[in-house]
């Protein structure tokens, strides 16, 4: 009679633990960077999730303000995975990122550019003293 229970390894228990270890500090790493960038207006979802080529991701919606961040839940490299360092640098994309959606924007209107730009001077210059 089958129970409908997996049996599941301590290894793959300790692996899971670790994973979600991982993914919490993950979070919490980018939410430190995104308050410190003063990017608190966007509504940020996290997903856990097998990605291609890369340890985290972003996608973001600059008109409706909302953005995913993944990372990666496969074991490749994962030695070789710095977590607070890859979620720094997908908040670096969020800070960006409105200049970004401008370049791309065939049509932006005149010094739409620019302000994007100085946004991101006037929040980098908060940061460094």
């Amino acid at each position: 009679m089958m129970t409908g229970r997996q049996n599941v390894s301590i290894a793959e228990i300790s692996n899971m633990k670790k994973e979600n270890k991982d993914f919490t500090l993950f979070k919490k790493t980018f939410e430190h960077y995104q308050k410190l960038f003063g990017l608190g207006g966007y509504k940020v979802y996290f997903k856990y999730e097998p990605l291609e080529g890369c340890y985290a991701s972003i996608s973001t919606n600059q008109e409706d303000m909302v953005t995913t961040v993944s990372l990666d839940s496969s074991d490749k490299d994962k030695k070789f995975r710095n977590v607070k360092q890859s979620a720094k640098h997908e908040a670096l994309h969020l800070l960006l990122h409105r200049i970004e959606d401008i370049g791309e924007n065939r049509f932006a209107r005149k010094g739409e550019l620019y302000e994007a730009c100085e946004e991101a001077v006037h929040k980098l210059e908060n940061l460094i003293q």
